[in-house]
């Protein structure tokens, strides 16, 4: 399918290598390259990244996904401590942490996210940190592990609406619902956020049923985007959704109960965190 002029993107490479820089010589890796996020440029400019920990490589196999997949190496002990390095030196005021699915490990790796939000509190109590954490498998010590760190914001994405959960190999619709509600179980007031990408053939009222089992969990916030195919080895895009429907979809959400909403081509669960997530003082 062809790509409208309204889902390109242009790349500031220049600021791209400069917050790269930046970073060398930190062996870290970070989402927005491992998921040829189209924000990457943008996000680099203001000195943001978010962090891929566990490694670069994922045990499940997600046909929509970049990320690289097959068997992990082992868990690398010095890795917290070096993000919360990156994020002194990128003097971040919000850092977002995410992780491969590390299905070999016991807790699913929730003993590392534990870990870089303490770390990072040790250099600046005042920085806020979002997690975006993978299933866990639903574990609920793994998941009581981080959310007794005590992370600002505390996300587990759905991706897509149940019926194609084909496409999400491994992972399991209710299973990533009851990751959200038991957060809250544990924490009735952490902020929870998920996050659905559009134009994989969903329905809207299959996206309207989604906004109704993530409100039910408690859930507060909700990133909607545009799923676009990182290559011709991956899924493929079944429809490029308009930039009104965006704002149709967005009212449906504030209407099913979310405190925030954003919903736009371009937007990914940590697309501009810091920004969208104004109402966690910074």
């Amino acid at each position: 399918m062809k790509r409208p002029a309204y889902a390109v993107k242009k790349i500031d490479f220049k600021a791209m290598h400069e917050t790269e820089a930046a970073l060398s010589g930190l062996k870290l890796h970070t989402v927005c390259h491992q998921a040829r996020c189209p924000n990457i440029s943008e996000c680099f400019k203001k000195g943001t990244a978010t962090f891929l920990i566990l490694g670069d490589t994922c045990t499940r196999s997600c046909v929509f996904c970049n990320v690289k997949k097959g068997k992990p190496e082992g868990i690398d002990k010095s890795e917290a401590l070096r993000v919360a390095q990156a994020v002194k030196k990128l003097k971040l005021k919000y850092a977002v942490i995410t992780s491969v699915t590390r299905d070999d490990l016991k807790d699913g790796g929730a003993f590392a996210f534990a870990e870089v939000i303490k770390c990072i509190r040790d250099i600046n109590p005042e920085i806020k940190v979002e997690v975006l954490v993978p299933d866990f498998k639903a574990d609920r010590e793994s998941i009581k592990n981080v959310v007794d760190a005590k992370p600002d914001v505390f996300a587990h994405n759905v991706e897509t609406v149940p019926s194609l959960y084909s496409i999400r190999i491994g992972a399991d619709y209710k299973r990533s619902l009851k990751v959200l509600s038991v957060a809250k179980e544990i924490s009735p007031y952490i902020t929870t956020k998920s996050a659905i990408l559009l134009g994989l053939g969903e329905k809207e009222e299959e996206v309207m049923e989604v906004f109704k089992d993530l409100v039910k969990t408690g859930c507060d916030y909700i990133s909607i985007g545009q799923y676009m195919q990182p290559d011709k080895e991956h899924y493929n895009v079944v429809e490029y959704i308009k930039p009104e429907k965006f704002e149709w979809y967005k009212e449906k959400a504030y209407k099913a109960g979310f405190k925030h909403v954003e919903s736009g081509v371009w937007v990914r669960s940590s697309y501009m965190a810091e920004k969208y997530n104004s109402k966690i003082s910074i």
